[in-house]
């Protein structure tokens, strides 16, 4: 079951997508040119609005049997919005909302709002406000977030982030922390100036969440929100990279995530455009082969698979084939070509091992610097943490547990952290056993189809998503 693929077709949707992805908005009344960081810059637009019965005539009976009958139409907007980039360059970026509608009581009145921070995606033409991208038919995490929130009577407000669909921004700011937070920031300050237009009525009532880089950036979002004083109530935060310091050493000492390839070069350039001193010349870190470029290559308008194809990034060979160490069982990530230097990776090691807890090099430096249990942080209002244990990508124990781990340090009451590892076992008295449940049947037909390398592949990216995203509305629906 791959909830995240949806590939039926919105004709309308697909429309916008011909015409530049909604680029050609209109400046409408509320259009404002100063830059100010949370300006809406166009009024929301409508793409298209899906009643509840075209909404289940359109995607797959299983995506349903997650998230339940859908009692409300959904209607997709598109918006822009101003914000700022790694380096406080002023910038623009644009943003789903997805607003309920109809008779049931679940979509009438004010309705709370969940802002929404997606996943890694290697195409810069991601937009949240398309329930299906013609472009991208591979993705429907809008579709998924549309079909448990805003069906079931959610306001939804979903960046898509600096750098990607029509900012301007040449690059972006992936896993910065100060800076992913204020984007959200920003989309939902300039969303709810849009509100009344496509007939939006907020609550007070507010939840942060997202998946995968969504997980991180959803949890700097509640401590930028808290420290701001806004109040948060609740937030779930989904397999995200919480740990990024102590991340990026494992990944160094060869315990490397599949996806490395790309992950890596997105992060080190927005290091690099935010601090300047990552390296003095690509070529410090990159392999000859793979130099050229290779700052601009992610996000990109060409497929990742064709990206390969090109040579523009190897697959899995993230370090020399003869560099050291190698692990038992990392053994796929290293090959001739590879993407990082030996050398430059000696340094880094050099520095962990001289320098573990007062990092000087600067890759190891931003890296803590962008590390959410580094910041002497203690949340003021509860949270789920939900992710996979066997999750290849984003490392369970490393940034789970240990956000887990790093919140009861801080005196955190237990209750107030919630935490869900959707593989393992569960009973009817779990509050969470559905998720649990579903994803087991989804981890074994994916075995019993593709074996244990299929399981692997599609861990992080289909089989955890669903799940997790499920789990973190039922922890909502408490509130």
């Amino acid at each position: 079951m791959r909830l995240m693929k949806w590939v039926t077709t919105a004709t309308a949707a697909a429309a916008l997508v011909a015409c530049g992805g909604g680029e050609d908005v209109s400046p409408g009344t509320e259009l404002d040119l100063s830059g100010t960081r949370g300006t809406l810059l166009a009024a929301p637009s409508t793409i298209i609005a899906l009643t509840p019965q075209e909404f289940q005539q359109q995607a797959p009976a299983s995506l349903f049997a997650l998230a339940g009958k859908p009692k409300c139409t959904v209607s997709f907007n598109y918006f822009q919005y101003a914000t700022v980039g790694g380096a406080g360059e002023k910038t623009t970026a644009s943003a789903g909302m997805m607003v309920p509608s109809g008779t049931d009581p679940a979509c009438t009145g004010e309705r709370p709002v969940v802002l929404y921070a997606h996943g890694t995606t290697p195409y810069k033409g991601k937009n949240m406000a398309l329930p299906k991208d013609a472009a991208n038919p591979t993705d429907s995490e809008a579709a998924l977030v549309a079909a448990l929130y805003a069906a079931q009577g959610y306001i939804v407000v979903a960046p898509n982030y600096a750098g990607y669909e029509a900012s301007t921004l040449p690059y972006h700011p992936y896993l910065n922390l100060e800076q992913q937070a204020q984007d959200m920031i920003d989309a939902l300050t300039a969303a709810r100036k849009g509100f009344a237009t496509v007939g939006a009525k907020a609550s007070s009532k507010l939840f942060v969440s997202g998946y995968s880089q969504g997980g991180f950036v959803s949890m700097a979002t509640q401590r930028a929100l808290q420290l701001a004083g806004t109040p948060v109530t609740a937030g779930a935060h989904l397999s995200g990279p919480y740990a990024l310091g102590q991340f990026g050493d494992a990944i160094f000492a060869g315990n490397v995530n599949l996806g490395a390839t790309l992950f890596l070069p997105m992060f080190h350039t927005s290091m690099q455009r935010t601090y300047g001193n990552i390296y003095s010349s690509p070529a410090d870190m990159y392999d000859a082969t793979y130099v050229n470029g290779i700052e601009s290559v992610l996000p990109s308008t060409t497929a990742f698979n064709d990206l390969l194809a090109q040579g523009k990034l190897p697959a899995t060979a993230l370090f020399a084939a003869d560099s050291l160490p190698q692990p038992a069982g990392f053994e796929l990530f290293y090959g001739t070509p590879s993407l990082i230097k030996t050398s430059y990776r000696n340094a880094l090691l050099a520095d962990a091992a001289a320098n573990l807890a007062t990092p000087k090099h600067p890759l190891r430096v931003a890296a803590y610097k962008n590390d959410l249990l580094k910041q002497d942080w203690t949340p003021a209002q509860p949270m789920l943490l939900c992710g996979g244990n066997a999750d290849p990508t984003v490392f369970f124990a490393l940034n789970t547990q240990g956000a887990q781990a790093y919140f009861a340090g801080k005196g955190v009451p237990a209750q107030a952290v919630a935490v869900v590892d959707v593989d393992s076992a569960t009973n009817e008295t779990d509050p969470f056993w559905q998720a649990k449940q579903g994803f087991a049947q989804a981890k074994a037909s994916t075995a019993a189809a593709g074996g244990a390398t299929a399981v692997a592949q599609n861990y992080h990216g289909g089989l955890v998503p669903p799940f997790c995203n499920a789990a973190a509305r039922g922890y909502f629906s408490q509130f």
